[in-house]
């Protein structure tokens, strides 16, 4: 089975490599911009009125072939499937982001660890109905 995927956008972001990027996303006020590409730009429209979206980006300088490693915090291995390593067979993104402004096809948003031109694979609105778990 083959799966395509093309990006949606490019990130403008303050990390330049994985050891300048926080360990998640909600630990940094930073701001990052998703620059989207004119082809997909009307697919932002609502967005200005989202307070948080889900971005889902492709950790390009992620590893690929780990299938356990050390979170952490931690002294043991355990699978990557049990973790939220950027190491893993399909190095996907995820990261509920704080929407600050939108400007044209660019949104700036808080809170989003991924590196400096990371392909942006899709934005989604957050919900706390349905992605929270109480």
């Amino acid at each position: 089975m083959e799966i395509t995927l093309k990006p949606i956008g490019i990130v403008r972001s303050p990390y330049k490599s994985m050891s300048e990027a926080p360990r998640q996303g909600r630990f940094s006020q930073e701001i990052s911009e998703l620059v989207i590409f004119g082809e997909y730009g009307e697919g932002l429209e609502g967005v200005e009125d989202c307070k948080h979206i889900i971005v889902l980006y492709w950790m390009d300088r992620a590893s690929r072939e780990k299938l356990k490693v050390v979170p952490p915090g931690e002294n043991a291995e355990r699978g990557v499937f049990s973790t939220r390593s950027p190491s893993r067979p399909n190095p996907i993104g995820f990261c509920v982001a704080e929407v600050v402004e939108v400007r044209g096809n660019v949104v700036r948003v808080r809170w989003l660890d991924a590196l400096d031109r990371s392909p942006i694979i899709d934005i989604k609105k957050y919900s706390s109905e349905i992605d929270c778990v109480k």
